[in-house]
């Protein structure tokens, strides 16, 4: 038996010849008026998640150098990577010197990502461009392009090392396959895949043409999942900081929201909308897709919830539209691609309770997804229907309570703030839990105190 396992093990190594890697898609235009602090504390929390990279998105004439050194400079002290995607559909087609210029001031970074001892550079479109030969060999770059506006088997390109896909959100009122992975995977044919991998999506710029809105709901949970059963060489997180697409997983920040303006958002849909908490099971996730036939610990068992704030017809759409034909797909009424539901997954030992409160409605909660074994990561939700109030969602065994969010309340009233619109973004709420080596090291200081107090010490 020791020895089938062993063998399977080289087997697998066999197949899987460089290390998995995740990095999450970083909006630089955002980091403009970044302070060294806060270059600190971006990719402070990125480790703390266990994410290997930043791939940073960048228009032409959007980001200085002095921004980019500190960020290089600040990866290199924290051990993170960074690596270039070249944005060719903000601001248009990159000059070919300016690419390569751009890419040979900061390739040989000891902070610059490789892959196959080669620094990384992607894209995001700038598939009609003709110099990628050219920029790729003269910068001799493994070259991992995301031109989703071609099919997998046309972006396929002979001089193309590899595909980044963009598309990480179901196009209609569904939850997410794997139909596009699995074309890119076999258009690629051997060659790495990066996949993505997105919480959520709502934009309403009309200065940037941009006005809808995709099925979010399951989909931080699904896509991890998919990711696990498909083992891709990368995979990208879309994003980081993307505010005015909604899918941001890092921090607020007030200084980073000038595509609101830029944009012509009638309102800031972002603004008071954490979604720190999705990153709070990162850590697992990603080391169990790096390491899927190890059994990754769980020192800490916990929650997360996320949901809009008002039922979906409660105010105007705002000429929100649910998808977009100019992503050629079908559009639909926003009211059929979003539920009025709180959901919420849970990193647990063994299978649990839950309760959803919201207002003065408690419901007992049910998985719709739960582990192999009874270990590992659970997923559900509740509708909210009409209910408003303060939400909250706890965890219990055997009833004692393991862990809980207090969420911000649901309402029905539509903010003038937001013009009456419905803001079809998420607030994401985590749980407060000590881990179980500090659960233990608080009794032991609790029975310490006890002992001297008694005199028995």
């Amino acid at each position: 038996m020791r020895l089938f396992y062993t063998l399977a093990i080289l087997s697998w190594g066999a197949t899987k010849a460089h290390a998995q890697v995740v990095c999450a898609h970083f909006m630089a235009a955002n980091a403009q008026t970044y302070s060294e602090k806060d270059w600190k504390n971006d990719i402070s929390l990125a480790k703390e998640a266990h994410i290997d990279a930043f791939a940073l998105n960048m228009a032409h004439s959007d980001v200085s150098n002095k921004s980019l050194t500190m960020a290089f400079d600040e990866a290199q002290a924290q051990g993170f990577k960074l690596f270039i995607s070249f944005d060719y559909a903000g601001n248009g087609s990159w000059p070919i010197k300016d690419t390569i210029n751009l890419m040979d001031q900061f390739k040989d970074h000891p902070a610059y990502f490789k892959y196959e001892s080669r620094p990384v550079m992607s894209t995001f479109e700038g598939a009609s461009s003709r110099d990628w030969p050219k920029i790729k060999n003269e910068t001799d770059s493994f070259f991992i392009p995301d031109w989703s506006s071609l099919a997998p088997n046309a972006a396929n390109k002979t001089f193309v090392d590899g595909l980044f896909n963009w598309a990480a959100w179901p196009t209609g009122p569904s939850r997410m396959n794997t139909d596009a992975d699995h074309a890119y995977i076999d258009a690629l044919n051997g060659r790495p895949y990066m996949m993505p991998v997105s919480p959520w999506f709502y934009t309403n710029m009309p200065g940037f043409g941009k006005n809808w809105v995709s099925r979010g709901d399951d989909l931080w949970y699904d896509r991890w999942q998919q990711v696990l059963d498909l083992q891709p060489e990368l995979v990208e997180i879309i994003s980081w900081n993307d505010y005015g697409e909604s899918h941001y997983i890092g921090p607020l920040r007030d200084k980073a929201f000038g595509a609101f303006s830029v944009g012509k958002a009638p309102f800031n849909y972002a603004k008071n909308m954490p979604h720190d908490g999705w990153r709070k099971f990162l850590p697992y996730v990603i080391d169990q897709y790096k390491n899927p036939n190890k059994s990754i610990a769980i020192t800490k068992e916990d929650v997360v919830t996320w949901y809009r704030l008002r039922p979906k017809n409660a105010c105007n759409t705002g000429g929100t539209t649910g998808n977009s034909k100019s992503q050629g797909v079908k559009e639909y009424p926003p009211s059929e691609i979003v539920e009025d539901k709180v959901f919420y997954s849970a990193l647990l030992n063994s299978t649990a309770d839950v309760v959803v409160e919201i207002g003065d409605k408690k419901v007992n909660g049910k998985w719709a997804n739960v582990p192999d074994g009874g270990r590992g990561l659970y997923h559900g939700s509740v509708p909210f229907d009409n209910s408003v109030g303060e939400v909250r969602v706890s965890i219990a065994r055997n009833q004692k309570e393991i862990a809980s969010i207090k969420g911000k309340a649901i309402t029905a009233e539509c903010p003038d703030d937001n013009k009456g619109m419905q803001n079809y973004n998420a607030w994401v709420g985590a749980g407060n839990t000590l881990s179980l080596s500090l659960r233990m090291s608080s009794f032991l200081a609790i029975l310490v105190v006890a002992v001297v107090e008694l005199g028995l010490f």
